[in-house]
């Protein structure tokens, strides 16, 4: 990682308020619920994207991308990567300025075409160790 790329990380975690985190789920053992937990606890807002549940920590959920009415700073990805295109062109549709995409989540040709779009990407780390680091 080039130290452009980790400034970059810092200066996103530092501006960013608002998270949808695409694939969150409501059951507590899986990766997306702990580390949006810990996102909310350090005082970002978290936006559940997915259609399987109605609400996380109060919070509503959305089927897609495109349905969320508020800003969004960083588009987190705990979907499979296969799964990865179609988030790639709802958040190039909404103008997303981030796209985090968890551990385990890659794919080169979506983050491409995201860049081109001019969108930050972040692809196969996971957005709580890389803030832990920074605090």
């Amino acid at each position: 990682m080039s130290t452009t790329e980790a400034e970059r990380i810092t200066e996103l975690l530092k501006t960013a308020k608002t998270i949808a985190v695409v694939g969150l789920t409501d059951t507590p053992m899986r990766p997306s619920y702990g580390v949006s937990h810990y996102m909310l606890s350090r005082g970002y807002r978290i936006i559940p994207v997915n259609p399987k549940i109605t609400d996380w920590m109060g919070e509503k959920a959305y089927s897609s991308l495109l349905e969320v009415p508020d800003k969004i700073d960083i588009v987190n990805v705990f979907r499979r990567s296969d799964a990865v295109p179609d988030v790639v062109e709802q958040a190039i549709q909404i103008k997303a300025p981030a796209i985090w995409m968890q551990e385990g989540v890659i794919h080169e040709e979506a983050a491409e075409k995201a860049r081109q779009a001019g969108i930050f990407v972040v692809m196969d780390r996971c957005i709580l160790k890389e803030h832990r680091k920074r605090e």
